[in-house]
């Protein structure tokens, strides 16, 4: 068989495989927006699409505005994410969110605690909401994976204080998949972390190890 035919043939079965992994992400997602296990998080479940991609940002749980608006990051803190990104390498919120899969580590909203800040999930519910997560894994099997806040990144490393993770690109494991772990502090306006050094720094130190990742999109 000629290399130019072997060549297609390649091209074939990756498609195929492609297509089936995008099969398999639409079902999945259909069976997170059904859940109703946690019975003190108020669904509905948010979900950021079905993007079949090799960069999974993940999230703690959406607030009170995303299940209305129906999408990850969808508020303030949203603004925030989506302006490191864009000022890191020019993507936009629109081309961000077609171009990678976002998770959390809780899908609904957790509601609101006595004093009106918004409730940290229990251990039960995150791991209620963990099996959503590693079937993302199984299906994505992501080779950059981008944790947002202290709960999504303590899902994956041990850490006392952001200044030993943030900035750093650390090579990581989950379910038996290898992948590169960036992760991210928390874009809230109620914390001045990122704002004020060293987070500042730490902050474009980490943004420069995802916009320079070689599974980040490439814009034309």
């Amino acid at each position: 068989m000629s290399s130019g035919a072997d060549e297609k043939k390649m091209k074939m079965k990756k498609k195929t495989k492609m297509a089936r992994g995008e099969a398999a992400l639409e079902q999945h997602i259909a069976r997170v927006l059904a859940c109703r296990l946690c019975a003190k998080m108020q669904p509905p479940p948010v979900s950021g699409g079905a993007i079949f991609s090799k960069i999974i940002a993940i999230g703690q749980a959406p607030g009170a505005k995303e299940p209305v608006l129906g999408r990850p990051f969808a508020w303030t803190a949203g603004r925030t994410l989506f302006g490191w990104i864009h000022r890191a390498c020019g993507m936009t919120e629109t081309e961000y969110r077609a171009s990678i899969y976002m998770a959390a580590v809780c899908r609904c909203f957790p509601g609101k605690t006595k004093t009106g800040g918004d409730r940290v999930p229990d251990a039960q519910e995150i791991v209620n909401c963990s099996r959503w997560l590693d079937a993302e894994f199984e299906i994505l099997r992501p080779a950059l994976v981008i944790p947002i806040g202290k709960l999504a990144i303590a899902q994956f490393v041990a850490f006392n204080k952001l200044t030993d993770v943030i900035g750093k690109k650390i090579r990581a494991t989950h379910r038996g998949h290898p992948f590169d772990l960036v992760p991210l502090p928390h874009p809230s306006g109620a914390s001045p972390w990122h704002r004020i050094e060293p987070g500042k720094t730490l902050l474009e130190n980490a943004l420069r190890h995802i916009v320079t990742h070689p599974a980040w999109p490439r814009r034309l």
